[in-house]
């Protein structure tokens, strides 16, 4: 199976479907991450000898897949960057969990705090001077099987938010081990997937939505039909 699929690709950015277990960037394992990878595609496919450009705007958890933009030019790295560090980057995320939320779509609060050490955040229900308030909506899309499929919007960017926010009302990612879901997928993913974009492009200025097919894992593929 490819590491990745290539989805969109402009002169500034090339945006594409990452398989769980891919690091986006590269980290102290020393494995290949998603940046060398694309770098190669590029430098394949348009025949560019010498060093090729590839910034990492926004990352993914290594066991997440889904949809990663990188940008192809400077001035595309720094207009997106921006783009979502004021938040105008709209992001969809599904995730399937075991146990129903209360509610069939709400919005969490919570205040988080991340230990960088054991690589895992914490959540609060009330505010901490330490802690970062993090805040995301979701919506009860479907049911199949034992899984409730969830459709994620984060209001805010924090490490594991989606993670912990979703542990914290008692709803464990499929697989995230981390988070206090009981049993771990046999090949290390977790079932949140990164699914749409949606931003004005910070180059051409026009509205540009990118969409992430699912997984082809037999769980995912039972919620095939609405993707």
């Amino acid at each position: 199976m490819d590491s990745f699929q290539v989805i969109y690709e402009d002169n500034h950015l090339i945006a594409v479907n990452k398989q769980p277990g891919i690091l986006v960037q590269g980290d102290q394992t020393g494995d290949m991450p998603l940046s060398e990878m694309v770098k190669e595609y590029i430098r394949t496919k348009y025949q560019k000898p010498g060093n090729v450009f590839c910034g990492v705007i926004h990352r993914l958890d290594r066991p997440v897949s889904g949809l990663v933009v990188l940008a192809r030019t400077s001035k595309g790295l720094e207009r997106m960057a921006k783009l979502f560090k004021d938040r105008k980057v709209e992001k969809t995320y599904w995730a399937l969990v075991k146990e129903r939320p209360e509610q069939d779509s709400d919005t969490l609060v919570h205040w988080l705090i991340k230990d960088k050490e054991k690589n895992i955040t914490k959540a609060f229900s009330k505010p901490n001077k330490e802690a970062l308030r993090s805040e995301l909506k979701y919506t009860i899309k479907a049911k199949v099987n034992k899984y409730f499929l969830l459709e994620i919007e984060p209001l805010t960017g924090r490490p594991h938010q989606i993670r912990v926010q979703l542990a914290k009302i008692g709803c464990p990612i499929k697989g995230d081990i981390k988070y206090g879901y009981p049993e771990r997928n046999k090949d290390g993913s977790i079932h949140l997937h990164a699914r749409k974009l949606s931003f004005v492009h910070p180059i051409k200025n026009d509205i540009t939505t990118i969409i992430a097919r699912l997984p082809n894992d037999q769980v995912w593929r039972d919620f095939g039909h609405l993707s």
